[in-house]
Formats: C-alpha cells, structure tokens, sequence
C-alpha cells in the first residue's frame, strides 16, 4: 500500500475557509458567498472537477506523448450536476484546438474512460475517518 496523494486543510478564522497544502502547494477553500462564504478559493466540489479535469489532461498528454501524436492545443472542462433527486453527475468536454479524425476521436473517449480519476470515481471508494 502506497500513499498515491495527501492533503491537509486548517480552519481559518472566517466562516467555511480553510488552508489547504497538498505536497509543496498551499490554497486557500471557501464556498461561494450565495452559501456564506468569501469566494476566496475553490469549494470543495470544484477541487474534484479540477482532478478529473486535470487528470484527464495529463493522461491524454502522456498516452499522445507514448504514441507519438500531437493533439496540438486543447483544454478539458468537467461540471458537476445534481438535481432535485439528488441524482448525481459529471460531464466532462474534450475540445482540440485542430479537428481528430473519427478514429482518433474514439481512442481519446476510451483513453478518457481509463484515467486513474475517472476509474476511482466510477467504483467505489472506501473512506476510514479517525479521530486523533
């Protein structure tokens, strides 16, 4: 068993913001100010889009990079849906800067579907909380 990531999130003195550090990195959570908060940095749901979004980025690059094509410039955008049965959702775009032939279309879908994000959110994933 290995430790894939690790984050840490301290409170802060205002309502729902917290420091987050991850590796050498340290941001800033809050929620919107429409549920009281700052706006200060990302809510929680948009750090989870942000994972898939830029996983499915750097996978991409990585599976281009092994089979020695050039995607040339393009961007991933997730959004996360709920309605009112609280029925949840994502939708992710892939959108290329130049046009992919229909067979390279269908391999990028597929290389989509086998990003370790997506895998992890697809099954379930259990979560052991401790207090200490």
């Amino acid at each position: 068993m290995s430790i894939i990531a690790r984050s840490t999130v301290k409170t802060d003195p205002a309502p729902w913001k917290g420091e987050v550090a991850t590796g050498q990195h340290h941001l800033i959570t809050d929620k919107p100010e429409s549920f009281g908060g700052h706006d200060t940095g990302p809510a929680p749901y948009d750090f989870l889009t942000t994972s898939l979004a830029s996983c499915t980025m750097i996978t991409l690059r990585m599976y281009a990079q092994h089979k020695e094509i050039d995607f040339g410039e393009f961007h991933v955008e997730v959004d996360f849906f709920m309605n009112k049965e609280q029925q949840e959702w994502i939708e992710r775009r892939v959108t290329f800067k130049h046009p992919l032939s229909a067979e390279l279309q269908e391999k990028v879908l597929n290389v989509c579907s086998k990003t370790p994000v997506t895998k992890t959110l697809l099954r379930s994933v259990e979560i052991k909380t401790t207090i200490v």
